[in-house]
């Protein structure tokens, strides 16, 4: 997993430095550099693989030249001229000095790109410096540690490992497309031409075998059609590939939506880069509002289980909104930032309502309100492991996060949206609170008896079943699945014990702060145990949601799940 990117020089940045995580939206207004963003990415991978490719396993890297890279190779960052990947096309400093005459001393101008990885509980860094040779051609090497180039820094072999995976946005589909070698599929995707490749990704996924099924499961979900397997016709080297309709009549793809094909298109990239940085750019292109949610968290949810990261660049407010309590969002606003606060002023332009939660509103009839997308989560995950009938409403919902514990918060929006649909109907959840709530027959407000939603998942047995997790293989290295048990019961302990030594509840109490008082401080202590910075955080405690078993679910989280499905029948959405 990458988890930092630092940028000099290249395109519209002169030197900017974020950080990374799991999944990472890049946020902000056209031309800010999000794309650029993407880009910079592209080009350390292409300069690592070259890099790799004449001088690994040599001795001396310090002493040798730079690889020549051809501005063709950039299938992710088409440029006519190699210029225009620097700075205001400014390649060389000249200096000119007089003594005695007149002489003058040319520096060139370096790109740096900088990223920093953690590989299987390794920790890692690789910079890459490029010099301009001339329109056609540029030098990669090792980021020089001192001005006279007599140390570099090491490409470790971690970053040979990764794979990085454009993809721009849908751009239509060709009415016939032919069979294309894996290289060539590569750049016609960076040069945009999306529509010249859908059916070879499709195709490529389908003869893989493994995840052809998963592909078609989602896309009937979402659009409620059939694919079809897709079929070569060898005597035209052509690649064919339709779909059945609700009516079960079968159409060519090209016959579908753009915002089918949009999905298409980002799923079977999705499966066709196992365990590859995946960098999107729009995946919110061509997709209206409700599904860019469901979208969104679909492509995250897969991504977690390929291995892979999502490194996205949205416009979307509704993939912001999405983000913003549990992924890294990065401003690109001024300078490139981490947005953590939530009181940032990008966060305070979603709260006022506006046309698309109009639209929202009147497309599903019902609101859902509840603190942050992570709440959401878990209500997922509790509906999926009950095989609750609340798990199709919740898969997408218009929901409104509250970000605070205030019922009148939910109150002013939900009668903000009435005035433009008077028959709106919700349902609010909200930690527990020690004042009566004020259900009517259109809003439904709801509080849980235990202290947060966290408590119905906190117990010794769900973090021992974390540790246990193949996920966490990767992260530990070659650490067994019991010690890290015995990790987990360690820090289980030692915090248990800080409690009682404040006089705080028991952390299996209802009474105690599940999230704040206990989770935080456990896994801190637990990664800090196998020497790794911190991996699960709040906004990521959905994941100890689906491991309770369905019989040790609180029937009190039955109950809510019924009273969400009770709100979403009542509902009345635009026809």
């Amino acid at each position: 997993m990458l988890t930092r990117l630092r940028i000099r020089n290249f395109k519209r940045f002169e030197d900017i430095d974020v950080e990374l995580g799991k999944a990472v939206v890049l946020i902000g207004p056209n031309n800010s550099g999000k794309t650029t963003a993407l880009q910079a990415l592209a080009l350390w991978e292409i300069g690592v693989r070259r890099w790799n490719e004449k001088w690994k396993g040599k001795s001396s890297p310090e002493k040798r030249s730079g690889v020549a890279v051809n501005r063709r190779d950039l299938v992710s960052i088409p440029v006519p001229d190699a210029n225009l990947l620097w700075r205001d096309l400014h390649v060389r400093n000249i200096e000119r000095v007089r003594r005695g005459g007149t002489t003058s001393k040319t520096n060139n101008i370096r790109i740096e790109i900088v990223v920093d990885g953690v590989t299987q509980g390794t920790e890692w860094s690789c910079g890459l410096e490029f010099d301009y040779a001339n329109e056609e051609s540029f030098y990669c090497r090792p980021l020089r540690l001192h001005a006279d180039g007599s140390s570099r820094m090491p490409v470790p072999d971690e970053s040979e490992k990764v794979s990085v995976a454009f993809l721009p946005p849908m751009s239509g589909l060709a009415d016939r497309e032919f069979v294309k070698q894996p290289g060539e599929v590569g750049v016609l995707i960076g040069q945009g031409q999306t529509a010249q490749v859908l059916r070879n990704l499709c195709y490529q996924v389908h003869e893989q075998g493994q995840h052809w099924g998963d592909l078609v499961g989602h896309i009937h979900r979402l659009f409620g059609v059939t694919l079809l397997p897709p079929r070569f016709i060898a005597e035209r080297s052509e690649i064919v590939m339709s779909y059945e309709d609700e009516k079960g009549k079968s159409l060519g793809l090209s016959s579908s939506g753009r915002g089918l094909q949009q999905t298409l298109l980002l799923l079977s990239h999705l499966y066709a880069n196992p365990g590859a940085v995946l960098l999107l750019d729009e995946p919110d292109a061509h997709l209206e509002v409700l599904r860019q949610r469901q979208t969104y968290n679909l492509l995250i949810q897969i991504a977690e289980h390929q291995g892979s990261q999502i490194i996205a660049a949205s416009h979307s407010e509704i993939v912001l909104a999405e983000a913003a309590d549990r992924d890294v969002v990065i401003a690109f606003v001024g300078v490139p930032h981490r947005i953590d606060d939530r009181g940032a002023q990008v966060l305070k332009s979603l709260r006022d309502i506006g046309f698309d939660q109009y639209y929202q509103a009147e497309e599903t009839g019902w609101v859902l309100y509840v603190e942050n997308s992570t709440d959401l989560s878990i209500l997922q995950a509790f509906a999926k492991s009950l095989g609750h009938e609340a798990e199709a409403y919740l898969d997408r919902p218009f929901v409104k996060y509250v970000e605070t514990n205030l019922p009148q918060r939910a109150r002013d929006h939900f009668h903000g949206l009435k005035e433009a649909k008077d028959d709106l109907v919700g349902v609010a959840i909200f930690d527990r609170l020690d004042k009566e709530l004020q259900s009517t027959d259109a809003l439904t407000e709801l509080m849980w008896s235990r202290r947060e939603i966290e408590n119905y998942f906190c117990s010794e047995s769900v973090l021992i079943a974390y540790a246990s997790l193949g996920l966490l293989d990767d992260l530990f290295g070659r650490a067994e699945k019991d010690e890290r048990e015995q990790a987990m019961r360690e820090a289980i302990r030692e915090v248990t014990d800080a409690l009682k030594t404040l006089g705080k509840p028991d952390p299996w109490s209802p009474d105690t702060k599940a999230s704040d008082d206990f989770l935080d401080p456990l896994f801190k202590n637990f990664f800090e145990k196998r020497n790794l910075p911190l991996q699960l955080r709040k906004s990521e405690y959905h994941t100890l949601a689906g491991l309770v078993p369905a019989a040790d679910l609180d029937r009190e989280i039955s109950a809510k799940l019924d009273a969400i499905v009770a709100t979403a029948k009542k509902a009345k959405p635009r026809a």
